[in-house]
This record gives structure tokens, sequence and C-alpha cells, in this order.
């Protein structure tokens, strides 16, 4: 006789990633919004989606964990994150490390790109926390990184800077503590300190089949059309 499968474990049996949900929830709950009515709405809502999150007791899918190249860094970012304002959820994320997954998400990446960035969902449509309404997760940069341009269609997102610093479209540094907001189809470009990796946690809000069905894809760089002579 074969063996009856396994109950399916829930959020309520995993008590690490409850704690790591609550300090996202924190996270947003109490960081500013730089007087700004739009990103104090997103704030809202990614609590709002967090709490019906914890409250359906999802699933918990069991993934293999793997890993990248740029995870060489993560020991030296986490260390920073540490002692960082937003030590908190780094800590957090310490006690679920062993079951993330580092992935890329793209089919196809730039020279270079795979030896330094990679992310690890926590919650969404593929888990580990079953979501269809919020996706919660973590970048991180190694040194020197350059993210391309890219937007996401249909979605809104925002990242905190947990360790390290960044820039985006140039257009100011993000240390730790800060928040970027990207509304949906903002192209974006991510660049890296020179020295230090950078950890980052995001959260994207849309509807259920934009976020189960977002396609990830850099965008080409426009080249001026040939007139004929």
């Amino acid at each position: 006789m074969s063996e009856a499968p396994a109950p399916l474990t829930r959020l309520g049996e995993r008590p690490d990633f409850g704690y790591l949900l609550r300090e996202f929830y924190e996270l947003y709950r109490r960081s500013s919004a730089g007087g700004s009515a739009r990103i104090r709405t997103h704030q809202r809502t990614v609590r709002e989606a967090i709490s019906r999150v914890i409250a359906a007791d999802p699933e918990i899918l069991d993934r293999v964990p793997e890993h990248k190249p740029v995870c060489a860094h993560l020991p030296r970012a986490m260390d920073k994150g540490m002692t960082a304002p937003l030590s908190g959820v780094v800590r957090a994320v310490v006690n679920v490390m062993p079951d993330l997954s580092w992935l890329y998400g793209y089919d196809k990446l730039p020279a270079g790109l795979g030896r330094k960035f990679a992310y690890a969902e926590i919650a969404g449509p593929h888990g580990p926390v079953t979501s269809h309404e919020v996706i919660l997760g973590l970048v991180l940069f190694a040194p020197k990184c350059t993210y391309p341009a890219h937007a996401h269609e249909g979605l809104t997102e925002s990242y905190y800077i947990l360790s390290g610093a960044v820039s985006e479209n140039d257009t100011g540094v993000a240390s730790v503590g800060s928040l970027i907001f990207n509304p949906p189809g903002h192209l974006h470009r991510i660049t890296v300190d020179d020295r230090e990796p950078a950890l980052l946690s995001y959260a994207w809000v849309g509807d259920p089949q934009d976020l189960a069905g977002q396609k990830m894809a850099f965008t080409r760089p426009r080249t001026p059309r040939q007139t004929r002579g």
C-alpha cells in the first residue's frame, strides 16, 4: 500500500513565516509616506492585503531551495542589515532563509547580470506563502550592479532598502529605510553602490490575474531608424 500524502502545511504551523509577514505589515504601517497621498494609499493597500493573507491561514508551498552566484554577497548584506534601522525585518528573514529559492524571473538575462542579482518570493502565487492579491519578496544586488530599465504593467511596486544603497533612474540615492515607489508602467533602472551589496524588500499589488501572469522582461533600447538616401 502506498503511503498517504503528507498533510498540507499552513501558515499557522510555520510561525517564522508568520512573524516575517507581520514585520512586513509593520514596515508598511510605521514608515513615512513623505506627505504623498498616493504612497500612503499604497502602504495601506499592502498592509490590508497582508492582514487578509495572515487571516486566511494559507498553504505553505515547500519549494526546493535554490541559490544564485549573487548569494555569495548575502552574508555581508545581512550583517549590515542587522545593525540598520530595519533590522527587525532582516532578523525575521534570517529565520526563513533555508526555505527560500533565489531566482532570476527572466528567460534571458543581459551578459553578466546573472552574477549580480536574484530575487526570492516570500508570499505570492508561487509561494512559499500562497497569496493571489499581494506579492512580497526580497531582491539582492551585488556591488556595482546595474539592473536594466523595466516596467510592470498593471502592478504597483514598492521597495524598502534593508541594506546598502541604490539609485533609481539616477534621480537620487536611496539608503537603508528609504522607500522607492513605482506606479504601474513606470520605467525604472536601478544602480547599486560601488562597495556594498544591497538587499531590498518589495511588494507588488494589483489584480490577481496581473500578479499571476506578470511577464518579466527588460526594455530594449530603441535605435534610430535608418533613412534611405
